[in-house]
């Protein structure tokens, strides 16, 4: 893949990254409504998937 789609996957996982620890702090302190839960994990999933295809363009 070429260098412009790494360096979209690198921001993309930054910005999931930021949402996702945001989320977090909020549903620790406040807890979160049914559908932010669902954002939240599709997020996480979103998350892992990202750094899935980061980690196997490093091999």
């Amino acid at each position: 893949m070429n260098l412009a789609y790494d360096e979209v996957l690198e921001r993309r996982n930054e910005l999931l990254k930021r949402q996702v620890g945001e989320m977090l702090v909020k549903e620790n302190q406040y807890g979160l409504k049914d559908q932010e839960s669902h954002f939240l994990r599709r997020m996480i999933k979103e998350l892992h998937q990202t750094e899935f295809e980061l980690s196997g363009k490093s091999l």
